[in-house]
């Protein structure tokens, strides 16, 4: 376990190798699962401000099901998440020529149309974080649909939390990363 300022990770953020391999996955994670993108409160007014800016992106059937069901929805446990196409992919979901998924709201920020990049639990995939009153607790979420990302993480030697540096860092900030980094080595 580590602990870094109110956020406690399990080991396997720093002992397990993760490194997305869209080519083999095609962005399985936008689709897999019984609900949308997990979105913290803080997030909600950002979707809606961005939906604007990325109604473009989204596909007819996207659009469709946040026309109908609003942009994210509350469920029975008191969590929020994107509104779904059909109980399936995330409405932000878009399939590209190949048929791999892509995030309309990352589209429309890559293009300087929004300045929000796309939801927080998103950009940390595989690292799920459960909020409790004083700490975070982030633990490494493994799945089957992720083995290729797996595999592509050990042969590049990349652990979970260098993968994900850059999400971290947007959560969290630069010093705890520094933190993190400066835990792990030690422990090293």
């Amino acid at each position: 376990m580590i602990i870094v300022g109110n956020a406690v990770l399990s080991d396997d953020i720093k002992e397990k190798q993760f490194v997305c391999d869209l080519d083999k996955c095609k962005g399985a994670c936008c689709v897999e699962g019984d609900l949308g993108a997990p979105l913290e409160e803080s997030e909600l007014a950002l979707v809606n401000d961005s939906l604007k800016a990325v109604k473009p992106y989204l596909s007819a059937e996207g659009l469709a099901a946040i026309e109908k069901n609003g942009a994210y929805l509350l469920d029975e446990e008191g969590d929020y998440s994107t509104t779904t196409i059909g109980g399936k992919e995330c409405a932000f979901a878009v399939y590209d020529q190949s048929g791999m998924l892509q995030c309309a709201i990352e589209q429309a920020h890559n293009d300087g149309k929004t300045d929000f990049k796309k939801p927080i639990s998103c950009h940390l995939y595989p690292i799920r974080i459960t909020k409790y009153d004083h700490y975070d607790a982030l633990n490494y979420d493994r799945w089957d649909i992720c083995a290729a990302a797996c595999t592509l993480g050990e042969k590049l030697k990349v652990a979970v939390y260098k993968f994900l540096k850059e999400p971290l860092i947007r959560k969290y900030g630069k010093d705890w990363y520094q933190q993190l980094e400066d835990q792990i080595s030690e422990k090293s």
